[in-house]
C-alpha cells in the first residue's frame, strides 16, 4: 500500500468519493476524511445515496478535493465498506478531533436529527 498517498488523502480536509449507480453512472461526493491505519475513513448519513451505492458495488474512486467537490488531485481506485457501530463511533471521535469546533457541532446536529444509528462509517482501502 502506498503510505504516502494514504497520508495525503487522510490529512486532506475533503475526500472526493466516486461511487456508481446501477446503470454505471459515476456519482462524486465530497466528504470529511480521517486516517484509519492502512485505510481512510469517512462518516455519512446511513440512508444516503452513496451508502446504498457502496453496498451494491464497493469499488469506488477516491481523491483529494475542495469543499465543492472540485478535484485537487488524481482519483485512484479503492474499495469501500460500511463499518460496524464501534468503528463508526471511532470515526466520529477522529472527525471531532480533526475538524475542531465545526466537526463537533456537525456531529451534535447529526446526533440530534438522526440519532447514533442514523450515520455510518465507511472504510476506504486503496487498490494496489
Amino acid at each position: 500500500m502506498d503510505d504516502t498517498r494514504l497520508d495525503r488523502l487522510g490529512s486532506g480536509k475533503y475526500l472526493l468519493v466516486t461511487s456508481h449507480r446501477k446503470n454505471g453512472t459515476p456519482v462524486s461526493t465530497p466528504v470529511w476524511v480521517v486516517r484509519d491505519g492502512g485505510a481512510v475513513g469517512v462518516w455519512t448519513a446511513a440512508d444516503s445515496g452513496k451508502v446504498k451505492r457502496i453496498r451494491r458495488r464497493p469499488d469506488v474512486l477516491v481523491g483529494p478535493c475542495d469543499v465543492r467537490g472540485n478535484p485537487t488531485g488524481d482519483q485512484v481506485p479503492a474499495t469501500a465498506e460500511i463499518v460496524d457501530p464501534a468503528t463508526t463511533a471511532r470515526y466520529r471521535s477522529l472527525i471531532a478531533r480533526k475538524y475542531g469546533l465545526l466537526g463537533r457541532l456537525t456531529l451534535l446536529g447529526s446526533r440530534l436529527r438522526r440519532g447514533l444509528d442514523g450515520t455510518v462509517g465507511v472504510r476506504v482501502t486503496l487498490v494496489r
